[in-house]
């Protein structure tokens, strides 16, 4: 009887800690989740005076700049992980475009506000991607946690679900092309 009692004891220890493991993780993930919306808002507020600072000196590129507005505004709209990733692949896209429009305006280039926009933008670029390698290092935590056994007994049955990696698009995947 005393060893089915401390059996059951040791059962419910386990249940209760595997289940704070879990949440601990899926904090963790939301947590990074909540990261990469922070440097994605930075960018989104620094895409506007970027914009601005081209029309002034490439006012017929307009094409061009409506294309960034607009991935802006989807990327800003976009819900759920997928469509998320997406539309932040197509903005990444579209801004390539406009740093490459000051290689046909030397006075763009040379214009002060717009390298320090662009290398603010690149900063923060640069954090996107680090605040993505942490989300993707949480995820495979709490995923890997929730699958293996028997954690994910209480995983399951508790509707625990498995968070998705923010992937880049095939686009960004492509060696860029050099050309002098």
């Amino acid at each position: 009887m005393m060893i089915a009692g401390i059996l059951l004891l040791v059962l419910i220890l386990w249940a209760i800690m595997t289940y704070n493991g879990l949440v601990t993780l899926k904090n963790r993930t939301d947590e990074a989740w909540a990261d990469i919306n922070v440097q994605l808002k930075r960018r989104y507020d620094l895409i506007p005076n970027l914009v601005e600072t081209v029309k002034g000196y490439a006012s017929h590129e307009s094409g061009t700049l409506e294309k960034v507005i607009q991935a802006r505004n989807s990327a800003m709209s976009a819900q759920g992980m997928a469509a998320k990733s997406e539309a932040e692949n197509q903005l990444s896209t579209t801004l390539k475009s406009i740093f490459a429009l000051s290689e046909a305006y030397p006075d763009l280039k040379a214009n002060q506000n717009f390298l320090s926009l662009q290398s603010e933008l690149t900063d923060t670029e640069d954090k996107i991607q680090a605040a993505r390698r942490f989300y993707n290092g949480n995820v495979r935590d709490f995923n890997t946690k929730l699958q293996i056994f028997p954690t994910n007994l209480i995983g399951n049955s508790l509707g625990f679900k498995a968070y998705d990696f923010f992937q880049i698009s095939e686009a960004e995947k492509a060696t860029p092309q050099v050309k002098f």
